[in-house]
């Protein structure tokens, strides 16, 4: 009996993830972005993925809808590449939220990618990951209080 309701909460969940997700359509398509079914499925394992490697628990799919409607806006993404960078930026979200030891909230780190994707990465999700969430999650384990101060690292 556990089991089934296990199986029917994790497909209610799953089915509500999928719809809040395909529901970002509404919004992105001002920007001419577009999330296909099969985009949401991969962005949904990526996440399920993340989550079980970092051993989290996530009980609703708010941090995707939150990553798509913060980026959808920048100057780095087209339709061309918007399923792709979506599920890259949703796997380093979950990977620097555990690498920043929980310090930073889940709508300031967004804000921090956002900010740092557009303007000091340039749209690089390479830069973004290995060099600024590093450098930041290193600042915040190593307790510096201003710890986005990325000063020299850009070189």
């Amino acid at each position: 009996m556990k089991n089934s309701i296990d199986i029917f909460q994790s497909n209610s969940l799953g089915k509500q993830v999928f719809n809040d997700i395909i529901k970002c359509n509404e919004f992105t398509s001002e920007y001419g972005l577009k999330l296909l079914e099969e985009d949401v499925k991969e962005i949904i394992n990526t996440r399920n993925t993340a989550l079980e490697k970092s051993g989290r628990i996530e009980f609703n799919g708010q941090i995707i809808s939150k990553i798509i409607t913060a980026f959808c806006d920048s100057p780095y993404i087209s339709q061309y590449n918007y399923g792709d960078t979506i599920n890259q930026l949703v796997e380093i979200f979950y990977n620097y939220k555990n690498e920043t030891l929980d310090y930073i909230s889940d709508d300031e780190l967004i804000e921090i990618m956002e900010e740092k994707f557009d303007n000091y990465c340039q749209g690089s999700l390479e830069l973004l990951e290995g060099t600024v969430l590093y450098k930041i999650a290193d600042n915040i384990r190593n307790g510096i209080k201003d710890y986005t101060n990325l000063d020299n690292e850009k070189d």
